[in-house]
């Protein structure tokens, strides 16, 4: 004699299996269709690396956001819809030139980011000394005392370090590479480990 099955044991067998190629075709072709319609303004990914879970967004500018999972990529994402567009859209293809070029910078096959960039996240002093930082050879460091000297401010030891704690973009660029004075190795928007962690991975290449 069969033991009779509990009603509605069969419910969840009845339903179609979810086709995973299938979503990310379909997702693939809602990308496609809003930037299109010129409804995508913000395309973001994330991408696991040696540092964690980074989060990675661009416009049709160039790469505008680079976060930490320390940072909330929730926030991160709800920053940019305020203050770049609303728009904003899951859509991995359009970053991946710059996961190829993380990828390889933490394989030490890379030591130079070849990416345009949008800076509308930093102006002024911010984003003069964010801009000088790409002189700062890879391997190398620079203090925060250097690093105003050299963008005609020598005073402005204090604001160099504010525009290295907002840099939108880190890693790529390198505010990892300033140092205090006396070499110690503190505050970074990633987390002092993190900071090292990226120093010690240059210095070994």
């Amino acid at each position: 004699m069969s033991t009779p099955s509990k009603p509605g044991a069969d419910l969840f067998d009845a339903l179609p299996s979810v086709d995973e190629a299938a979503n990310r075709r379909l997702h693939h072709r809602l990308v496609e269709a809003a930037g299109a319609a010129g409804i995508l303004d913000v395309a973001y990914r994330t991408l696991d690396t040696p540092v964690g879970s980074l989060l990675l967004a661009a416009t049709d500018q160039g790469l505008v956001r680079v976060a930490y999972a320390s940072q909330g990529h929730d926030q991160v994402l709800e920053s940019l819809a305020e203050a770049v567009s609303p728009r904003v859209l899951l859509a991995p293809e359009r970053l991946d030139a710059v996961a190829v070029q993380l990828d390889e910078y933490f394989g030490r096959r890379r030591s130079v980011f070849d990416l345009p960039l949008d800076w509308r996240l930093s102006r002024g002093f911010r984003r003069e000394v964010l801009e000088h930082l790409g002189q700062i050879a890879y391997g190398r460091t620079a203090s925060y005392a250097a690093v105003a000297a050299g963008t005609g401010r020598p005073r402005a030891v204090r604001a160099v370090g504010s525009a290295c704690a907002t840099n939108p973009l880190p890693i790529v660029v390198p505010c990892h590479r300033v140092i205090r004075s006396d070499g110690t190795v503190k505050d970074y928007v990633g987390g002092p480990e993190v900071k090292q962690t990226l120093l010690n991975l240059e210095a070994a290449a």
